[in-house]
C-alpha cells in the first residue's frame, strides 16, 4: 500500500505543475483530494476483500455461469428431444403414406376385381337370357307346330265328313265319322 502512495506522490506534482504552465508552490500532499479518494477506495477494497465479498462476487459469477452451462445444457437436450419427436413424426408422416398407397392400390384392385365379376355376371347373364329366349321360341314354334297340326287334323276330319257324306248314306255316315275321330283324337293325344 506504500507503494502506490509513494508513486501517486511524483505523479501528483507533475500534473500540477503541467497545469499552470509555471512550476508550482510544493505539492503538500495530504491536501489532494485524490489521495484521500484512492486512499478511502483503498480502504473499501480491503475491507470488501477482507469480508470475503471476492468470494461471494466470484461464487454469485460461478452460478450465474453455472446456470447459463445447465441452460444450454437443458436447450441441447430439447433440442434432440425436438429433433426426435420431428424424426417420429417424419416416420408417422413415411408410414401414413405407405399405408394410404397401399389402401389405394387395394382399392384399385378390389375395383378391378369387382369389375371382372360385373363383366363375367353380364356375360352369364347374356348367356342365360340367350338359352331362355332360345328355349322359349322352341316352345312357341312346338306350339305353333301343334297348333298347325291341329288345325290340319280338324280340316282333315271335316274334309272326311264332307266326302263321306257325299259317299254314305246317314247311318254309315255316323258311324264312320265317329269311329274316325275318336282314333284321331287318340293318335292326337
Amino acid at each position: 500500500m506504500m507503494s502506490l502512495i509513494a508513486l501517486a506522490i511524483p505523479a501528483a506534482s507533475e500534473v500540477a505543475a503541467d497545469q499552470t504552465g509555471h512550476e508550482a508552490a510544493p505539492y503538500v500532499l495530504w491536501q489532494d483530494v485524490s489521495l484521500w479518494v484512492l486512499v478511502a477506495f483503498v480502504i473499501v477494497i480491503g475491507i470488501f476483500w477482507r469480508a470475503g465479498a471476492h468470494k461471494t462476487i466470484l461464487g454469485a459469477l460461478d452460478k450465474r455461469a453455472q446456470r447459463i452451462a445447465d441452460e444450454l445444457d437443458q436447450a441441447r437436450k430439447l433440442r434432440e428431444e425436438a429433433q426426435e419427436l420431428l424424426a417420429q413424426y417424419q416416420r408417422r408422416q413415411r408410414d401414413a403414406e405407405e399405408e394410404a398407397k397401399g389402401i389405394i392400390e387395394q382399392a384399385k384392385k378390389s375395383a378391378q376385381r369387382l369389375a371382372q365379376e360385373s363383366r363375367d355376371k353380364i356375360a352369364e347373364q347374356i348367356v342365360r337370357r340367350g338359352k331362355a329366349a332360345e328355349e322359349k321360341i322352341a316352345r312357341a314354334e312346338a306350339q305353333a307346330i301343334a297348333d298347325v297340326r291341329a288345325q290340319a287334323a280338324d280340316l282333315a276330319v271335316e274334309t272326311a265328313r264332307e266326302i263321306i257324306r257325299d259317299r254314305m248314306d246317314k247311318g254309315a255316315q255316323s258311324a264312320l265319322v265317329e269311329k274316325s275321330i275318336s282314333e284321331l283324337r287318340e293318335k292326337l293325344n
